[in-house]
């Protein structure tokens, strides 16, 4: 469906550069409600978002019946910061985006609509029978390596299933993370990936493996945010999905990732 590359022009942040980031978490704090953001890909990426919702909705949205309202919640969230988002124009019908594109506002499918909006991917997340995080509803045009029909509603651990380093321990860490989660302090980490192709919607199902990379020619990161809603309490994680030309980075940064990845 991606007719052609859309490339960031660099990268904001190098998480294997930063000892930080470099080890699982990597978890930050968000700085000045900067967990949404506008980047010089913007036009591009949101062009392919909107044919993805147009042309393949059922693989890039989906929303469980108990999680509306935190769907709600988060629609009602997101207008009210593009209100405050130079390049956005919020109207009591529709929205004009930064690309001169306008969506029309629709409460009804609350996802489906902040997708065409913000560059980000959105998951909700909330907790279940015996505290678990579930993941109850996401807009997920540029997935990396899993598919949302398979994980929707799983916990956090089936979530990263087959991931190798996600194992039980590391399970407990990142629930008692989401456990701890306030409103007014948002959380963030960014991963690192190379690739041998540009492609930003791929979708693979468990046990389908992702070719790996011979010749380092892309990296692709997401810039992953965690955020509470205050009202039903659900964790919203945010994915900025960034891909670059790996000759945008030094010899010495390509040398560090290479060792990184390995």
């Amino acid at each position: 469906m991606q007719d052609e590359p859309v490339f960031q022009s660099r990268l904001p942040f190098l998480p294997w550069m930063d000892p930080r980031t470099a080890r699982l978490p990597g978890i930050l704090p968000v700085e000045v409600d900067d967990w949404l953001a506008v980047d010089d890909a913007f036009a591009g990426q949101m062009a392919l978002r909107d044919r993805l919702i147009d042309q393949a909705e059922p693989r890039v949205h989906a929303l469980l019946p108990e999680g509306r309202p935190a769907a709600d919640e988060l629609y009602a969230r997101v207008l009210d910061r593009l209100t405050r988002t130079p390049g956005y124009a919020v109207g009591p019908t529709a929205v004009l985006r930064p690309d001169g594109v306008e969506v029309p506002l629709g409460p009804a499918m609350p996802l489906r609509t902040l997708g065409r909006l913000v560059q980000e991917d959105l998951c909700l997340l909330e907790a279940g029978e015996g505290g678990e995080h579930r993941l109850t509803g996401a807009i997920l045009c540029f997935p990396a390596s899993w598919t949302l029909a398979q994980k929707l509603g799983r916990g956090l651990l089936g979530i990263h299933e087959p991931v190798p380093p996600y194992d039980e321990g590391l399970a407990r860490r990142v629930q008692r993370l989401f456990d701890a989660i306030r409103p007014e302090q948002p959380l963030w980490r960014m991963n690192y990936l190379t690739y041998d192709d540009w492609a930003l919607h791929q979708p693979r199902r468990e046990g389908e493996k992702r070719p790996r990379p011979e010749g380092h020619f892309f990296v692709r990161c997401e810039r992953q945010c965690l955020l509470r809603l205050p009202e039903t309490r659900a964790v919203v994680f945010s994915i900025h999905t960034y891909v670059v030309k790996a000759d945008t980075l030094s010899p010495a940064e390509q040398a560090a990732l290479r060792e990184a990845v390995h």
